[in-house]
């Protein structure tokens, strides 16, 4: 069962906009069940972005979590050359880094049990501020 709503939506529009614009880059949206974004420079593929919605400020948002499976694939087959990056969409901004140079905490963890859930506990990846996790307000 897909969680997803229109808010969630417009938050990964508005972080992944405000990502590109801090580099002059493209992006496309991928399919459901895949990474979240290619990236793009100068229409040549640059890298994959993963956006996860952080209902926090930044700077109440630490530690940030993404699950071990999203690691997987955005280090993994979709993306064996290109720089895979995530991006927590905070309320007032943006907090990024590239999935190679950041370092976190691995733990079972997650958000509360939903009915229908599949994913909601799992291996997860917790980081805290470090010098390759960047911010940017909105």
């Amino acid at each position: 069962m897909r969680f997803e709503n229109d808010d969630h939506r417009q938050r990964e529009q508005r972080a992944i906009t405000k990502f590109c614009s801090l580099f002059d880059l493209t992006f496309r949206k991928l399919g459901e069940n895949d990474i979240d974004f290619q990236i793009f420079k100068s229409d040549r593929l640059v890298g994959f972005v993963e956006v996860k919605g952080r209902h926090r400020i930044i700077a109440d948002a630490y530690p940030l979590p993404i699950a071990i499976r999203k690691l997987n694939k955005l280090q993994g087959e979709l993306a064996p050359r290109e720089d895979p990056v995530i991006v927590w969409a905070c309320h007032d901004g943006i907090i990024y880094g590239k999935v190679r140079n950041i370092t976190g905490t691995i733990r079972y963890g997650g958000r509360k049990v939903r009915d229908g859930a599949s994913n909601d506990q799992e291996l997860m990846a917790y980081f805290n501020p470090q010098e390759d996790l960047h911010h940017e307000r909105y």
